[in-house]
This record gives structure tokens, C-alpha cells and sequence, in this order.
């Protein structure tokens, strides 16, 4: 039996998240049998439980801001190497999510190879670039970064883009590196017939499906919701833009209502958070088009879930997001017009033509993206 511990996601079930959602399809869609999940779940307290087949241990990780997390990943590596020890375990890969624990990486890293462990990173994207950390934490992050390529035995990348980031960046290190995406599901939302929740949830917000574009994202700014919102007001389309996002009590929030006033134009529509999959996947399939800003990260999993389930993409022009769409997805950038002309083209295109573009972009998710692809490759590597 494979031991395999994975560290760095809130937990298990699922909530929300690229992580928790990846390891939610790992397990669940375990293909490998010879393998036993151990997953390290973050709560306020300390138990023990089997989800999908895996072993869940919750921890009671004190609430302290920024440095929760990274404290959650250090408990979490010192249960697991008390556990090997406890029950004899001589052979077994230890799976980090996200680069927070470089302070300390070498000293664990060290302490599992003494066991006969391996220790594989996911370094996720440039989390040392979003504006939402101060110059300090930002520093931390890179630095943090830079210690888990060093000392990793394996680095697994969700992006082309991120995995020659890291070989240029730290070729100094020669870094052993793969490259193995996110996974989605193209199969259509599992919605009972007497379900009525999505149906009330439009009427609520007055959106009528086929007849939105749909934005779901956290609101910072390096997703680009100033151009987005910016742009398409200025766009001459009636249909409404419905975002999906968790704006109450957000510093941006307040920023772009004061700068772009937004309030006075019915189409823009802010309708907080839908945590439920099957329900949003419905939202997403009702939608006319989405909207992708995102321009920090690697493979973003809104972005498949997008390409699963909207007819039409369209996308911030960087590395990271034409990597994933190709020619699947039309692009924008953040240059005066250029999303509100795409806008207003898009409106007079075909039925054809709009069904063109879904085919190919499920054809994206079904030849690169599929869950059994991206869990047959991760077992490969366990």
C-alpha cells in the first residue's frame, strides 16, 4: 500500500476553492486502489474521519490571519511524520499544495527522507504577485517559493507557463518538474426536476438564461474586474452581467462604485456567492457567454469549469488562459475598447458559429482536462 499525504487545502468535502476541489476528484475518483489518501484538513477542531475513501485528519489551526495557513502546513507535516513513525510506515510521498512553508521546507523535507519519504510541490501560480498581500508578505512568498523549488524532490505544475517559470527562474537548482493540470467535467449539472432553486435565484436577481455573461471570481484586482465592468458598460449589448463573486464588505467593491458607478446601470448585476457545484455549473450553462479576467496563476479551475459548461469564452489575453482555451476561446486585453468591441461583436454572432466554439472548447476539457487524465497522472506520480 502507498501512503500519500496531502497538505495545503482546507479540507475535504469541498466547499470551494482550486484546491479543495482537486482534492475532492482525487479521491473521489481514485483509479489506483494500491493507494492510501491521507488528507490534512483545516477546522476549529481536532478529529479524524474517512471521506472518500481517504483518511482526514482536521486540525485546530488558531485564527491569525495570513500566516494561518502556513502554520496549518507545518502541524500538518509534523502529524504525518508521527504517524509514519507510529505505525511503521517505511515507503510513503508527502503532496505540498501551494508554496508557504519555505522557512522551515528544508528542515521537513530532511526529516521525511530520514523516514524514506519523497516530498512533491505543487507550487500553484505567482501567488507573489497578487495585490493583495503587502511588500512584506509578497517578499515572503517569493522567497517561500524559492526554498520548495529547491528542496522538493518533485515539482508538479498545473501550467506549461508556470512549469518553465520555474526551470528559467530557478535553473540554478536544476528542479525536477512535471506538468500535470486541473481537471472539470463536461457533463451537464445534476439538477432534479422539482428543483427549483436556480429558477428562484434568477427571478430574485431578474436574470433570464441565454440572455447574461457571467463573471465568477474572487474580487481582487489582478482579475480584472475594473476593465471588465468599465468595458462593458461602455458596450451597446442589453444583456446583463451577472458576477458571481464575494463583494460585500470588499475594499474594491467600494472603489470601483465610486469610480465607475455602476449602480446606475441595470445590466450589472452583483449576486454574492453560489457555493453549491451543481447549481453553479446550472448558472454557468444558462449563461449567453463568460467572462475570464484572471492574469495571475496557472491553470485556474473557474476557467475549465467555464470551458466545460458556457458556450462561449471570453478571455484576458495572457500566457496562462490562451495556454488552456487555444482556439476555443475569443481574448481580450486591457486596452481601451477592446473588451466592449468584442462585446458588442459578439452579439450578432451565429448559432453556428457560437456552437462551433462550444464544441471546441469541450473538446478541451474532454483531450486535456478530464478528471480520469489528470488522476491517472497524478497516480503515476505517487
Amino acid at each position: 500500500m502507498k501512503n500519500v499525504f496531502i497538505l495545503g487545502c482546507k479540507g475535504i468535502p469541498a466547499n470551494y476553492g482550486g484546491y479543495e476541489t482537486f482534492v475532492e476528484n482525487l479521491t473521489k475518483r481514485q483509479i489506483n486502489k494500491e493507494i492510501k489518501y491521507h488528507v490534512a484538513c483545516i477546522g476549529d477542531e481536532e478529529k479524524e474521519y474517512e471521506y472518500n475513501g481517504a483518511h482526514c485528519f482536521q486540525m485546530k489551526v488558531p485564527h491569525f490571519g495570513p500566516a494561518r495557513a502556513m502554520y496549518a502546513d507545518i502541524m500538518a507535516f509534523k502529524y504525518l511524520l508521527k504517524y509514519v513513525k507510529k505505525n511503521d510506515i517505511k515507503d510513503f510521498k508527502v503532496l505540498v499544495l501551494a508554496c508557504r512553508m519555505g522557512i522551515v521546507f528544508k528542515k521537513y523535507v530532511k526529516k521525511a527522507h530520514k523516514l524514506g519519504g519523497k516530498v512533491i510541490v505543487n507550487p500553484d501560480g505567482h501567488e507573489w504577485k497578487r495585490s493583495k498581500w503587502s511588500k512584506p508578505i509578497k517578499k515572503y512568498w517569493k522567497y517561500s517559493e524559492g526554498k520548495m523549488v529547491r528542496y522538493a524532490d518533485l515539482l508538479i505544475c498545473d501550467s506549461v507557463n508556470i512549469e518553465e517559470y520555474i526551470k528559467t527562474e530557478y535553473s540554478k537548482y536544476n528542479p525536477k518538474t512535471t506538468f500535470i493540470a486541473y481537471g472539470a467535467d463536461v457533463s451537464k449539472a445534476k439538477i432534479e426536476s422539482n428543483d427549483t432553486w436556480v429558477d428562484d435565484w434568477m427571478k430574485s436577481f431578474d436574470i433570464k438564461p441565454k440572455n447574461y455573461y457571467l463573471i465568477v471570481g474572487r474580487f481582487v484586482p489582478e482579475n480584472n474586474y475594473e476593465t471588465m465592468i468599465k468595458e462593458f458598460m461602455k458596450s451597446k449589448i442589453e444583456k446583463d452581467l451577472v458576477i458571481v463573486t464575494n463583494y460585500k464588505d470588499n475594499k474594491l467593491y467600494d472603489e470601483l462604485k465610486d469610480k465607475l458607478h455602476f449602480e446606475n446601470d441595470k445590466r450589472i448585476k452583483f449576486v454574492g456567492t453560489v457555493y453549491q457545484p451543481e447549481y453553479l455549473k446550472k448558472i454557468r450553462e444558462d449563461a449567453y457567454g463568460y467572462i475570464h479576467g484572471h492574469s495571475v496563476g496557472g491553470t485556474n479551475p473557474s476557467l475549465l469549469e467555464a470551458l466545460a459548461s458556457t458556450q462561449l469564452n471570453l478571455l484576458f489575453d495572457c500566457g496562462f488562459n490562451k495556454e488552456v482555451g487555444q482556439d476555443s476561446s475569443l481574448y481580450w486585453s486591457c486596452d481601451d475598447g477592446s473588451l466592449s468591441d468584442l462585446l458588442n461583436n459578439c452579439d450578432s454572432l451565429s448559432n453556428e458559429t457560437i456552437k462551433d466554439y462550444d464544441l471546441k472548447s469541450t473538446n478541451v476539457i474532454i483531450d486535456r482536462y478530464n478528471w480520469n487524465l489528470i488522476v491517472t497522472n497524478y497516480e503515476k506520480e505517487m
